[in-house]
């Protein structure tokens, strides 16, 4: 009986210390979270998936890891991310991204997309509906397999008839139906899209209470045409509609009107509009060669030479006659621009509007090192923005824009009992990137673990084989149309 008895007590007693049992404690690190500005020493408990507790004392875990000197932050996340590749993701992961989203234009097949990388994915995942695709498809003229954008033809210069403009919608609806976050779209490539088209796919984004994110129609100082008049159009159409807007790589797109272009949103804020932007910490950007950006008067419009472009693969800069040959090709082919200059970036780098997104893509360094490199230059060199500013550019800022389409990025960006264990643990003295246009794909360093939805990928500094903790983010579905 006695037994009995001391075998109850045991049980009473032991629940407590049962339940601070985590199955993975980050112990010792310096804990930044953006919303919060909590910026503590503190212990980290992940059970399930999910960050469980947050203590100045002990806890207790299956596994206990010592990150003592080391930055415990929110996973970041990039709202913009082409290459969505393993490869690819492991650059992202070694650069601490737990979420690389394809949101600028989005992918022709949201339901084939999902499907692919399901329990094959690194990081987590997710994608816009591309007006891209949807109008090429309206048009006759669907992308080839692998390709996200049109070469140059009726699909990317000709004005939509009502009944493209009634199959685009259509298609539009279906990928929103399948689980696309947003609405996608690449004006810069499809120049013959009308104010009109551009209004009404908006008002489609609003119907579906879901944001726009685009590419604007034109860079450079020229009217009609210039970037300015470009972002004017957007504003102008998510006012007119009510849908958030989300402008993609603002440095690229306005490059040496960057700021101007930066105060037209700020302008728009001001006055009570939904419309947030994104930058990347490099002068050169890159497409392809025969898509419209390269339409006659491209050198005017965007104030570069033959010279300022470069195929990625081997650094040739091109000729006329070089541009002439790969233009009229049907092949698709990515070439660096060098269009900015890094007087601009310095200045807009460390704008509070601007959210930090990576445009990756295989053959530019920003594929493997833009949030590296944000830390090591801007925070660390120039100290033109603090750390925990950093972080609420790479993780709290984009999980906010990503509000707006999943309740589930409520859980992202944050650092708090709760969140989802999504968290980068670097050293705030030797995170770098390495990769230049030269060796474009050689990973970050500093980042000694990465997790992701509680899974361990990096586990001191090198990944782990075999291990695919990526989930999708997915965006409101089919009810969103009838929810008011």
């Amino acid at each position: 009986m006695r037994r009995l008895f001391l075998f109850f007590l045991l049980l009473i007693f032991s629940g407590p210390v049962l339940a601070q049992q985590y199955d993975l404690v980050l112990q010792g690190g310096r804990v930044m979270d953006p919303e919060t500005n909590l910026d503590a020493v503190r212990n980290v408990g992940i059970k399930g998936g999910t960050i469980a507790a947050i203590s100045a004392q002990p806890l207790h875990g299956r596994r206990v890891i010592d990150a003592s000197g080391l930055v415990v932050a929110p996973g970041f996340i990039d709202l913009h991310q082409h290459a969505q590749d393993l490869a690819s993701q492991r650059l992202k992961a070694f650069d601490g991204v737990t979420s690389a989203l394809e949101l600028e234009i989005g992918v022709p097949d949201v339901a084939q997309f999902l499907k692919a990388k399901q329990g094959h994915s690194l990081i987590n995942y997710g994608t816009s509906a591309s007006q891209v695709a949807a109008r090429s498809l309206a048009f006759g003229t669907p992308l080839p397999a692998g390709s996200i954008l049109p070469t140059i033809g009726p699909a990317t210069n000709d004005a939509a008839t009502p009944e493209q403009m009634a199959a685009m919608e259509k298609r539009l609806n279906q990928q929103l139906d399948e689980g696309a976050l947003a609405i996608g779209m690449g004006l810069g490539y499809t120049p013959g899209a009308t104010r009109l088209e551009v209004i009404d796919l908006f008002r489609l984004a609003a119907s579906r209470r879901v944001p726009v994110y685009t590419h604007v129609r034109s860079s450079g100082h020229l009217e009609p045409g210039s970037a300015i008049e470009s972002v004017e159009e957007v504003i102008g159409a998510a006012a007119i509609s009510g849908a958030p807007l989300h402008i993609v790589h603002i440095n690229s797109t306005c490059a040496l009107d960057a700021l101007d272009c930066l105060s037209l949103v700020a302008g728009a804020r001001a006055r009570g509009l939904d419309v947030t932007t994104e930058a990347y910490p490099y002068i050169a950007g890159m497409t392809t060669i025969n898509s419209a950006i390269f339409s006659p008067g491209w050198q005017q419009r965007l104030g570069i030479s033959y010279h300022d472009i470069m195929i990625p693969s081997t650094g040739e800069r091109l000729t006329k006659a070089r541009f002439d040959e790969l233009h009229a090709s049907s092949k698709p082919l990515f070439v660096v621009i060098f269009g900015n200059s890094q007087e601009v970036l310095d200045k807009l780098i460390p704008n509070p509007l601007i959210m930090i997104a990576s445009d990756g893509l295989e053959g530019h360094p920003r594929d493997a090192g833009t949030y590296s490199r944000i830390l090591a230059e801007y925070v660390r060199a120039k100290g033109t923005v603090t750390l925990m500013d950093a972080l609420r550019k790479m993780s709290l800022m984009p999980a906010e824009m990503l509000q707006r389409s999943t309740p589930a990025a409520r859980r992202k960006g944050r650092v708090q009992p709760g969140a989802d264990a999504d968290i980068v643990v670097f050293d705030p003295k030797t995170i770098t990137d390495r990769a230049t246009y030269a060796h474009p794909m050689v990973p970050s360093t500093g980042v000694h673990y990465l997790i992701v939805g509680g899974t361990v990928l990096i586990d001191q500094g090198k990944m782990l084989p075999g291990v695919f903790p990526g989930h999708a983010l997915l965006g409101p579905g089919p009810w969103s149309a009838y929810e008011h």
